[in-house]
């Protein structure tokens, strides 16, 4: 994350004069602090980075940086500014509107992402229908949903007429899908789930008007066990069967939605070890989930769909969680006076809020121009596995031990380098794919029906390392 103070207050940090809190893990949290007196001069706000000091620098999140860093954050999923709200609840009306925005933020993240799963349907879906849906056609989806243009009935959006332009063969596929009598089963499960998020949102939501503490919180927690509950339907792995990798990716969206529902329940309690235990837990969840996704992928219409997305969610999701992370960490060892300082500071005129909660909503999305980009210097195995190395970059030792092992028996020395840190996961990717043609090409080289699995080209500890689907 970066952060962008007042011109003042950055001036004072460069001399000195005020300096920035770290986490634990040595990372700068976004608030500005006199060194000498203690007191909280000022909260930053959060832009996504525009450069990384990472492994990502040399894959897919190092290019999106570059590309679109140094503009608002804009995760697809998870919410933001969450940490400062528990405090400011008990200060004041606006930290109950920050928390209100929050949570229907994601009950319509998750009306979205079911809705546009339902037109996926289930088996496999044309080209025309994946791009009726696609990331793009998301952001365009909730925008209209944030400005109650659409209505949501049991979960569910009605698309047929903000998707009246893509298409007959579109609203075809919407009307195919509705009285498909094996979707149907899948849809009442999360008509049920999705009934019993939305009246724990609204009961949470209405616990924050109780001004006991006892009771407030003994209805925060009646929510959450209602939020288990639901995430007990969603995260039914019944509910994958018979899904394409785009159905399956907007599913585990769902659960991750619920799932970020439930830690800002704790954390409105102060909970802060559940939180920090929970949100490290999702983090892991989400990686494998997307590493799951990625190995089902099975042509290049699934990854025009997937690729955007999951390039949104690593670089701004995943961002975000972290953030929230390491923030819930830090509070924790200020004292009470120190956190009703810091709460008091964050005090945001209506405009600045609706524009900080609803950055999810905004719709800028350089993912799908930094796809088309790559796939013109690469391929289709190529792009998924550079995908596989954003999400996990200890998947591509591998890869890099065979371009090693291949370059120096093959007389390439020159590729046989021993720095691979500075070698981007396109060049590994590419290499690999290079070697692998050669090798197979005195061999039997793989049918154009085995390019579309995902197995074939992966090495042995890649295909070990994934979870089973």
């Amino acid at each position: 994350m970066d952060y962008l103070f007042t011109p003042a207050t950055q001036a004072r940090l460069n001399t000195g004069n005020l300096i920035q809190p770290a986490a634990k893990t040595g990372k700068l949290l976004p608030a500005a602090r006199d060194p000498v007196t203690g007191e909280f001069v000022e909260i930053a706000k959060i832009f996504y980075q525009s450069t990384t000091a990472t492994l990502s620098d040399r894959g897919i999140l190092g290019l999106l940086a570059q590309l679109a860093g140094g503009g608002p954050v804009q995760p697809l999923i998870a919410p933001v500014y969450v940490t400062l709200v528990p405090l400011q609840v008990a200060q004041s009306h606006q930290g109950f509107q920050k928390i209100y925005r929050m949570l229907n933020c994601l009950k319509i993240n998750l009306a979205v992402m079911q809705a546009t799963a339902a037109v996926i349907g289930i088996g496999a879906v044309s080209n025309t229908v994946l791009s009726a849906v696609n990331f793009d056609q998301v952001l365009k989806i909730r925008e209209e949903a944030k400005h109650q243009k659409l209505k949501i009935k049991d979960g569910f959006i009605d698309l047929r007429h903000i998707l009246k332009d893509e298409g007959v063969e579109v609203i075809q596929q919407i009307f195919k899908v509705a009285h498909d009598s094996n979707f149907e089963m899948h849809r009442q499960k999360l008509v049920n789930g999705y009934d019993l998020f939305s009246k724990a949102v609204k009961r949470c939501q209405s616990a924050l008007t109780v001004p006991d503490l006892k009771l407030r919180n003994s209805e925060i927690s009646g929510a959450r066990d209602m939020l288990f509950e639901a995430l007990k339907i969603y995260d039914d792995c019944s509910l994958l069967d018979g899904l394409s990798s785009a159905g399956k990716l907007r599913q585990m969206e769902c659960v991750w939605a619920i799932d970020l529902a439930i830690g800002i329940t704790f954390q409105l309690q102060r909970s802060y070890d559940t939180v920090i235990s929970r949100l490290k837990e999702l983090q892991s969840k989400i990686r494998q989930d997307i590493i799951t996704v990625v190995k089902g992928c099975q042509s290049e219409s699934e990854l025009d769909f997937l690729f955007p997305e999951v390039t949104r969610i690593l670089g701004h999701d995943l961002s975000v969680i972290e953030f929230w992370h390491q923030e819930v960490d830090w509070m924790q060892t200020l004292s009470a006076k120190e956190q009703h300082q810091l709460a008091s500071l964050d005090k945001l005129s209506n405009d600045t809020l609706k524009t900080s909660v609803y950055t999810t909503f905004t719709v800028l999305a350089a993912e799908p121009s930094l796809y088309e980009s790559l796939k013109q210097k690469s391929h289709f195995l190529s792009l998924r596995d550079q995908l596989a190395f954003a999400v996990s970059p200890k998947l591509r030792r591998e890869y890099e031990f065979y371009v090693s092992q291949q370059a120096i028996a093959t007389g390439y020395q020159a590729l046989a380098t021993s720095n691979w840190q500075e070698i981007s996961d396109l060049t590994v990717a590419n290499l690999y794919y290079f070697f692998q043609i050669r090798e197979d090409s005195t061999e039997n080289y793989p049918t154009e029906d085995e390019l579309e699995m995902p197995s074939w080209h992966f090495p042995k500890t890649f295909n070990n390392e994934l979870p089973c689907s």
